[in-house]
């Protein structure tokens, strides 16, 4: 390409262009800095401030409800395509089992003053959940890790609720 068919660039359109090479080069080098942790400034702050959560416990167990509960409705879905609704309710009761846990984590995530009468709640729809799910635990695995981790869910609950 000869140069007659460049663009003609101005001296502050070359300044303007080299600027923003610099800044791209630059926000790249902090990132690669950041993520590898040396030499950035995230890396000399102090975050022992950042305690454990409290309610840890309540979120882990309400975390694996809801883990074991959607394995457990995938499940009864699959054999609602098979014809067999011998899991309805046990669906219908993990169901609400999810939305409970997934406000129940939330809620304990940043300790929110309505937390006790989430977990109040929270504990009851899991201990029906479990209840449904026990009858199905003989003959299905994911009925089974689920009422389990339901009765945890509840058991952690139980203390939060108090």
């Amino acid at each position: 390409m000869s140069d007659k068919n460049q663009p003609e660039f101005t001296e502050a359109e070359s300044t303007i262009s080299l600027s923003r090479r610099q800044v791209l080069l630059g926000a790249a080098a902090v990132a690669a800095t950041a993520a590898t942790g040396s030499g950035s400034a995230f890396a000399e702050m102090d975050h022992s401030h950042h305690m454990m959560n409290k309610n840890e416990a309540a979120i882990d167990a309400a975390l694996s409800c809801l883990k074991k509960g959607q394995a457990c409705l995938d499940h009864c879905i699959e054999l609602f395509k098979t014809g067999d609704t011998s899991v309805a309710k046990c669906a219908d009761t993990v169901n609400e089992m999810l939305a409970m846990c997934t406000a129940l984590t939330q809620m304990a995530s940043y300790n929110s003053k309505h937390l006790a009468k989430v977990a109040g709640i929270c504990r009851q729809v899991c201990l029906d959940c479990e209840k449904e799910c026990r009858k199905h635990e003989d003959e299905h695995a994911a009925c089974k890790a689920c009422a389990e981790s339901c009765e945890r869910c509840a058991a952690e609950c139980k203390k939060l609720a108090a």
